[in-house]
Formats: C-alpha cells, sequence, structure tokens
C-alpha cells in the first residue's frame, strides 16, 4: 500500500524563479488546506491597490469602526470575489479551519465584524481570492519544480509587507536567490 504524500497544509510555497505561469511570479503562498481532494492556499505577496480593508467592510455594510487602514491581498486567480480572513488562532467563528496550530482560516463575515467591534482575531489578514488545485494537481506541479515548500515563519505573515515576502521567505530558507536559475543545465 503506497504511503500518503505528505500534505502541505501550515506550510509556505514560493514560487521558483521563472515559473512558467506568471499568475503566480514572485509568489509567497500560505496552504490552508491540502487533502487528497485537492488544496487551497492564499497569495499573500501582492496587495490590492484600490481596496483597503475598511473601504470592504463599508462595501459589506459593515462599520469598520477603528480598523487599521490596511490593503486587501489578492489572494489568488480562483474566485476573486470570494473574501478569506487568514488569522491567529484566537479566534472561531462560524466556519474558522484551523491550519496546524499555527493559524486559522475564516470566510464568513463574522471574522470582519468582530474585527471591527474590536473582539476578532490579535492578528489578521484579509484576501480576496485564492490559489486552488484538483485532487493530485499541486503534486504534479511539485514535481515539476515550480514551487519551493518551506515552513517559513509566521512573521512573514504579520510582519512583513506583502511586496517584502517572496525575498524575505527565500531568505529564511538560507538559499540565496542569485543562485537560482529559471532554466536548468547540464553537468
Amino acid at each position: 500500500m503506497d504511503a500518503a504524500p505528505p500534505y502541505l497544509s501550515g506550510q509556505f510555497l514560493l514560487a521558483m524563479p521563472g515559473m512558467g505561469d506568471p499568475r503566480f511570479a514572485g509568489s509567497v503562498i500560505a496552504m490552508c488546506v491540502h487533502d487528497p481532494a485537492g488544496a487551497l492556499g492564499l497569495c499573500l505577496h501582492q496587495a490590492n491597490r484600490e481596496l483597503t480593508v475598511p473601504e470592504l467592510m463599508r462595501q459589506l455594510e459593515i462599520d469598520p469602526g477603528g480598523t487599521p487602514e490596511v490593503r486587501v491581498l489578492v489572494g489568488g486567480p480562483v474566485e476573486p470575489g470570494r473574501g478569506f480572513v487568514l488569522h491567529s488562532t484566537d479566534y472561531a467563528g462560524q466556519d474558522t479551519r484551523f491550519v496546524g496550530n499555527r493559524w486559522a482560516l475564516t470566510g464568513t463575515l463574522d471574522v470582519l465584524k468582530a474585527i471591527a467591534g474590536g473582539e476578532g482575531p490579535a492578528k489578521w489578514l484579509v484576501a480576496l481570492g485564492y490559489a486552488g488545485w484538483g485532487p493530485g494537481q499541486l503534486e504534479d506541479e511539485l514535481g515539476q519544480h515550480g514551487w519551493h515548500v518551506h515552513p517559513g515563519e509566521d512573521t512573514l505573515l504579520w510582519n512583513c509587507r506583502a511586496e517584502r515576502r517572496w525575498t524575505e521567505a527565500w531568505g529564511l530558507t538560507g538559499i540565496d536567490l542569485r543562485h537560482l536559475s529559471a532554466s536548468a543545465g547540464r553537468a
């Protein structure tokens, strides 16, 4: 009997330099779900230049209160109108899914209302859209060397600006990006 593949929930996917899919160039993806049915992650490397979290709340008819003027992230190309909050584990809402012991993911409005009311998680990021893979699809991509898997550190989520995450994440791996090539060579 074959062993189950190592599932990546709670880890980070880093796009390799020169990755063939331009939608994921420079990507850092927080993997939130990965099981036999497929995978779901949130891209962390690109802020929506036109939308802040308080503005999103106002569009959803939620009074933002004192919510900080933080940009909403472009979470990925799948369902760009669907929202997610990736947050610390000190909050659980209607559909919160805990991702290892590292963070939690909520996709219902209750978490935004809690944040606006000062009763939400201590740390959070808001994203529209997600990166998704069908059964076996991510495993195939990993075999083609488009992604580097890294456990990373939670500072990538909470203490790093979106546009710096890819470079910072590679720095945490101990791999110097200057030594990576977008094409294979011959020995």
